[in-house]
């Protein structure tokens, strides 16, 4: 078995910088098992938890993970593979050896797991963990721990999932060489659905054709790929419409490494040759609001300003075709934006699409100074935080034209002031585009992330041919 870690030297300093943030207590780090998809043994393809990567490196099913605190002790904890399991497997690594190659010294059954966390609660010693979010994990804990599902929640541990945050937000520079990857492997996805789309085909020819470069490259898809002519539509994984003429294709794909690093790209291509002439003019004022909002992307402005400016512009735009009256400012002040960009302009990214997620927005997008928002549109801001050097995100605002919302909005003439609900019923039918690039944020700005893949009208059109 390959294991496909990082040297053994990264987890050990990874843990001791986690342990001396943390400094006393028993941290749990639940790995991840095989889960069933439509009977016992037909399993979803296997994805190893992003913080037990982290931190163990191994990318191998049924493990668990231990830092006692107290005790100054890293165990690892699993079941040797039994005669049966070899023969569908093939040989593999003992127990041991999987632990000391990223520098664990103990390791044993999870028989003795559970021994060690019943020892812990009897003696008052504090159980800590991050959240789980697989069904199997949490009726793993609740046995183990004996309590409830719903007691699960008094071990969760707001401290320990602050200090991973902290570390993880700040990529390394082989994190950086992975993203590098990630994304450079997403945009050749996207070129080959750039230059092969035409009218005619169906759209899971092209969903086909991205995915199969995630494969070619050892990896995966980090995300269930949206392709889709109908582009209004947020998360449209659809495959099954026929390309029209004069249709846009929203492609919304990445790829994730084969060390779990994930990219996360998006272009919108003309069915033909090149765009028509509001579809070419709505696709400039989307692709003017993104260079505005990469412009501003430093350490020490918070997300959420980014988010806002990139707004403006995105009315700024949209006032200069007569689909918004008034002052952008006001407008945006109003959310008036959220009936043509109702989605947040990015997110963190990394071992996960959307990185962290798992334990809780609140904590990776937002601090205790700056909450997040509740209103339609703004609570789907996942990142609004302060940035910093070695953030990674993404940027990727887009205009939707929802005929349903459209509808609902104009019935009681909501915010009548800024909308043009008359010319707006003209685009009725015009669907969605969104552009997105991935970035990491260095000492004065930020830099994208992977190679250059075309997004002005003049490459894009070059590259249709």
């Amino acid at each position: 078995m390959h294991l496909n870690t990082f040297s053994k030297d990264v987890y050990v300093s990874r843990r001791k910088q986690l342990s001396e943030t943390m400094q006393n207590g028993l941290l749990v780090f639940m790995g991840n098992e095989e889960s069933s998809m439509n009977y016992r043994d037909n399993w979803y393809p296997f994805r190893q938890d992003s913080t037990f990567l982290y931190y163990f490196g191994l990318d191998i099913s049924g493990l668990v993970a231990v830092i006692d605190l107290d005790n100054n002790k890293e165990i690892i904890f699993g079941n040797e593979l039994s005669i049966d399991d070899i023969i569908w497997t093939g040989p593999q690594p003992g127990l041991q050896e999987l632990a000391q190659a990223v520098g664990v010294q103990k390791s044993g059954p999870v028989t003795q797991l559970v021994i060690l966390l019943q020892q812990a609660q009897k003696s008052g010693q504090s159980i800590q963990l991050l959240p789980p979010y697989r069904p199997e994990n949490k009726i793993k804990l609740s046995a183990w721990l004996n309590t409830t599902l719903p007691g699960i929640e008094q071990f969760i541990s707001v401290p320990f999932i602050k200090a991973v945050i902290s570390q993880r937000e700040i990529k390394e520079a082989i994190e950086l060489e992975e993203m590098h990857k990630a994304c450079s492997i997403s945009a050749d996805m996207h070129l080959a659905v750039i230059q092969n789309a035409k009218p005619g085909m169906k759209e899971y020819e092209l969903a086909a054709m991205a995915e199969s470069i995630a494969m070619s490259h050892w990896g995966r898809v980090s995300y269930p790929t949206i392709l889709s002519v109908n582009g209004q539509v947020l998360h449209n994984h659809y495959h099954g419409n026929t390309i029209q003429d004069a249709q846009m294709i929203l492609c919304d794909a990445g790829a994730e490494t084969n060390r779990h690093y994930a990219g996360d790209l998006t272009r919108t291509t003309p069915s033909g040759k090149r765009f028509t002439g509001k579809q070419e003019e709505l696709y400039t004022i989307v692709l003017d609001a993104m260079d505005h909002a990469v412009s501003l992307l430093k350490p020490g402005i918070t997300f959420r300003e980014v988010h806002t400016q990139a707004c403006i512009r995105l009315l700024s735009g949209l006032k200069q075709v007569g689909l918004v009256k008034g002052d952008p400012e006001e407008a945006v002040a109003n959310d008036a934006h959220t009936l043509f960009f109702q989605c947040g302009l990015g997110h963190m990214i990394g071992l996960d699409v959307h990185d962290m997620e798992d334990l809780g927005e609140e904590y990776v997008g937002y601090s205790d100074i700056l909450k997040k928002g509740t209103s339609f549109g703004w609570k789907s801001l996942r990142l609004g935080k302060t940035l910093q050097a070695g953030f990674t995100l993404t940027v990727e605002p887009g205009i939707y034209i929802i005929p349903e919302l459209i509808d609902k909005w104009k019935a009681v003439n909501k915010l009548g002031d800024f909308i043009n609900y008359e010319l707006l019923e003209d685009y009725r039918h015009f669907g969605g585009i969104r552009i997105e690039d991935n970035y990491v944020i260095n000492g004065t700005g930020s830099e994208k992330l992977g190679k250059h893949l075309p997004k002005t009208l003049d490459d894009l059109y070059a590259a249709r041919g």
